[in-house]
């Protein structure tokens, strides 16, 4: 069974501004992490940005692209760059990994 937790992240976009970053940080062991996807649940499709071994987009919705990316994964550190955010990117963003055990919600 996979243990469930969440982060989300409330942003506030102001235009003009260059880029701003969403925290996300996993403190526990990572062993067996397949995947970390950014998502914003009122949008359709939902994924903001997701990673596995590399960027992984073909799902991206498309207002997000060109705009997006992260760290690679084994710095622990997901945090996730919007760059150029218009004030429709202002809403709640959850930063979830996917490991072999299922799906876990930072």
């Amino acid at each position: 069974h996979a243990s469930r937790e969440s982060l989300t992240v409330k942003v506030e976009v102001y235009e003009g501004e260059q880029s701003v970053v969403l925290p996300c940080q996993y403190r526990q062991v990572l062993e067996n992490i397949l995947t970390v996807k950014w998502s914003r649940y009122d949008l359709n499709p939902n994924t903001v940005h997701q990673q596995q071994e590399g960027d992984d987009l073909h799902s991206q919705n498309q207002l997000f692209k060109g705009r997006t990316s992260m760290t690679p994964l084994d710095s622990g550190d997901f945090n996730l760059t919007l760059k150029k955010p218009k004030l429709s990117d202002s809403g709640n963003y959850t930063c979830s990994i996917i490991d072999d055990e299922g799906e876990k919600k930072l």
